[in-house]
């Protein structure tokens, strides 16, 4: 008996931070962060999530978000699993072609709860990404994004704008080297008027919670 390679999840673990920003806030310097040596051209991704949960967020309530989203290298299926620190786990599949939940999205979702699934939010992004260079390669992925969120349970729109800082496969590989980079970020943020997140996720912020 063989397994659908669509079945399985594609597993990650990100680590990232994120910021706030007004919507005319400059860049930071990101060659002032030490072990930068480039920082690539901007790639603009234009992304549209839809957000699902039971009516009582029994997924939400579990530390889970479950979306569908489009655009950008990473579109499909993803399930983010409770933070860890400043990470968490996400299992992503391969997008649909009619917008109908997989069946391995279904039986993976079915292990956190058996109740019915409604969206709950739209999130649209206008990303801009950039690579910051090493020389052993991509150390982080920073993106910045202009949001507008949608809020589907009340019809609630919001828009905001904010930075994440996600660490590459070149990055420090221990947590005092991670803490020193991140360290770094945080200064050069603050250095433009970047400013700590208000809130810890953009779904939550969507929802206002």
């Amino acid at each position: 008996m063989t397994t659908d390679p669509a079945s399985e999840p594609q597993r990650s673990f990100e680590i990232e931070r994120k910021y706030d920003a007004d919507a005319d806030t400059a860049l930071p310097d990101w060659t002032s962060v030490p072990g930068v040596t480039a920082v690539s051209e901007g790639e603009l991704r234009e992304l549209d999530a839809r957000y699902l949960d039971t009516s009582d967020r029994a997924l939400a309530q579990r530390g889970f978000a479950l979306r569908r989203r489009t655009g950008g290298p990473d579109a499909g299926w993803h399930i983010k699993g409770p933070r860890l620190g400043d990470g968490r786990v996400e299992l992503g599949w391969p997008l649909d072609e009619d917008g109908r939940m997989p069946e391995a999205v279904a039986e993976t979702v079915a292990q956190l709860t058996s109740g019915e699934l409604v969206q709950i939010a739209r999130i649209e992004n206008s990303r801009t990404a950039y690579h910051l260079e090493g020389e052993a390669g991509v150390i982080a992925e920073f993106v910045d994004d202009h949001v507008r969120a949608t809020d589907l349970t009340t019809g609630i729109q919001r828009v905001w704008r904010e930075w994440e800082m996600e660490l590459g496969q070149a990055a420090p590989a221990d947590g005092p080297g991670r803490e020193a980079f991140f360290a770094a970020v945080e200064q050069a943020v603050l250095a433009v008027g970047g400013r700590p997140p208000s809130s810890g996720s953009k779904l939550a912020r969507a929802l206002g919670v």
